[in-house]
């Protein structure tokens, strides 16, 4: 009897198995489900699919050219495919899209996308009995009417525009398509590029930095990369006349940076402001994309913060923020909306092994960019007091939540304009102070609250030629915190000041003896030496110059 159930389930089992894999094929093949199980399945698309891609033109001197299409039928990329720089045109991408559950029978789904002069049915290998469909700037089209093509993994679901000739889409799912669109441009930085997205929107987890099985964490601040839209101009290169005097600013920061993580291998990143060059990055996109790919693709967390340059161009912190947020790898946080600035948070770093208790703190402030009182106060913005309040009240919540942890935790601080302090020339310090310090000219008093709550270092960018650490004391004349420097990265901002070589600096941090080390990497001449290697915070505390 027990034998004759088994025997019966079974058959109902693989009954079941096989009634579901037809089913399946032939809905891929025909759609025989209703949309709300169809919609379901692995295969499917959520949301839309693309089913038509066009360009739009038009003069300010010819009245009668639009470039507006029917908004009930296309959706325009909002981007002048000129940048705005088009003497009297004007050019947009427009795209068809449609939940996929209100295709028709006469919508095709857009499977492929190339741009060229010529047909790729005839110049690409094994196209050659595909039917392209033309459309303006060189775009060629490959659209599918079959009944599962919007499912297909090659279904074209989002479109987007970057610039440059070294424009690049990190974004999981998406790929540049290869040449840039025919247009009459002049320069390669308002080359408009296609990326297109195939398939669903690849969900990615907020990554969890955690210290090393060695007990290390290492940190490498990257200050002022200046990128722009395109390959950007150096300014103040060395040495004068490398490589033939040509310089290109963003290849030659990128691949600055890119060697460094190779060599030095962090734990994470900090990008402490002016990453874009706001005046020279008309499409701040594409500027952002190009840094993020060289952590996402190594598989690094980072950590965004502002500088005064950054929001200069197409795109404001909130929109630069809310981008950053969204990519791959990023650590990166707008922080509360009832205090001041874009980027106020903290990044805690995990115990090694599988604790759950903090062992590092890195807080990030936004500095802001000009100050608000130009007649009382020239220069540079401050920190406001509702964000230090913020930061105290933060810094004392998680001093309780750290208590469960049996080493020694330590808070470190990252913000881009210096503070008013860094202008005290009597600090002990190690390091080349080259320029003027361009602190704000009001003090704020955020010096004093990090020293308040232990932060035992905090590290600026800005004032690209200087590149030392000061160490502040407290009341009782006693080591209380280091103020550091990084040094400018960027080929893409100022250099000068007797000759100054683009760096980097690193932190490498060992929990076991609460230590912190740090150092500056070049870019051209002693590219392997460790420069100003120092041991900043010995045993959790502020160590001494002369230790």
């Amino acid at each position: 009897m027990t034998r004759r159930i088994v025997r019966t389930v079974s058959q109902l089992g693989a009954l079941a198995v096989l009634t579901i894999v037809v089913i399946f094929f032939l809905d891929n093949k025909f759609r025989v489900l209703p949309s709300a199980i169809h919609n379901a399945l692995p295969a499917h698309h959520p949301g839309l699919v693309i089913t038509d891609i066009t360009v739009t033109s038009c003069s300010r001197l010819n009245v009668f050219t639009s470039c507006q299409l029917d908004s009930e039928v296309w959706h325009r990329i909002e981007k002048d495919l000129y940048l705005g720089k088009g003497w009297v045109s004007s050019a947009f991408v427009h795209i068809k899209r449609k939940k996929e559950e209100e295709l028709l029978g006469e919508d095709k789904v857009i499977v492929d996308v190339k741009v060229g002069r010529l047909d790729p049915s005839t110049t690409v290998k094994g196209e050659g009995d595909e039917r392209w469909e033309s459309r303006p700037a060189g775009l060629w089209l490959k659209r599918s009417a079959r009944r599962h093509a919007s499912d297909s993994h090659q279904a074209v679901t989002s479109v987007d525009v970057l610039f440059g000739a070294d424009a690049v889409d990190p974004r999981d799912g998406w790929q540049m398509v290869g040449t840039p669109l025919l247009l009459e441009t002049s320069g390669e930085g308002q080359e408009a590029r296609l990326s297109v997205r195939r398939g669903k929107e690849a969900p990615h987890a907020r990554p969890v930095p955690r210290i090393g099985e060695n007990g290390k964490f290492k940190i490498m601040q990257v200050a002022d990369l200046h990128l722009s839209t395109g390959t950007g101009a150096c300014r103040d290169e060395m040495p004068v006349g490398h490589n033939g005097g040509k310089c290109e600013a963003d290849p030659r920061t990128l691949e600055f940076v890119g060697r460094l993580l190779d060599e030095e291998k962090p734990d994470m990143v900090v990008l402490s402001g002016d990453q874009i060059n706001g005046e020279t990055a008309p499409d701040a996109q594409s500027a952002i994309f190009k840094y993020a790919e060289l952590f996402i693709k190594r598989k690094i967390p980072y950590a965004t913060i502002f500088g005064n340059h950054d929001d200069e161009g197409s795109l404001p912190r909130a929109g630069q923020m809310s981008l950053i947020e969204s990519l791959p790898y990023s650590l990166s946080a707008a922080g509360p909306e009832d205090i001041d600035g874009v980027g106020n948070y903290y990044v805690e770093v995990l115990a090694q092994g599988s604790s759950k208790h903090s062992a590092l703190t890195i807080y990030l402030l936004d500095t802001h960019a000009y100050s608000p009182d130009e007649h009382n106060f020239k220069g540079y913005d401050w920190l406001k007091k509702n964000q230090i309040e913020w930061f105290k009240a933060t810094a004392q919540g998680l001093k309780k939540e750290h208590a469960g942890y049996t080493h020694i935790h330590m808070d470190l601080a990252f913000i881009h304009i210096p503070l008013p302090e860094y202008r005290d020339d009597t600090l002990p310090r190690k390091g080349e102070w080259r320029e003027g310090v361009t602190a704000p000219g009001f003090n704020s008093g955020f010096r004093d609250a990090l020293v308040e709550e232990g932060v035992v270092m905090v590290s600026c960018g800005h004032d690209h030629a200087n590149e030392y650490c000061a160490l502040t004391s407290n009341e009782a004349k006693t080591p209380a915190m280091w103020m550091c420097y990084a040094g400018g990265a960027g080929f893409g901002g100022y250099g000068g000041y007797g000759g100054y070589h683009r760096r980097v600096r690193f932190f490498d941090i060992d929990l076991n003896e609460a230590r912190i080390r740090t150092w500056k990497r070049v870019e051209y001449g002693d590219t392997g030496k460790r420069i100003d290697e120092q041991i900043i915070v010995e045993g959790g505390r502020a160590r001494a110059l002369d230790a």
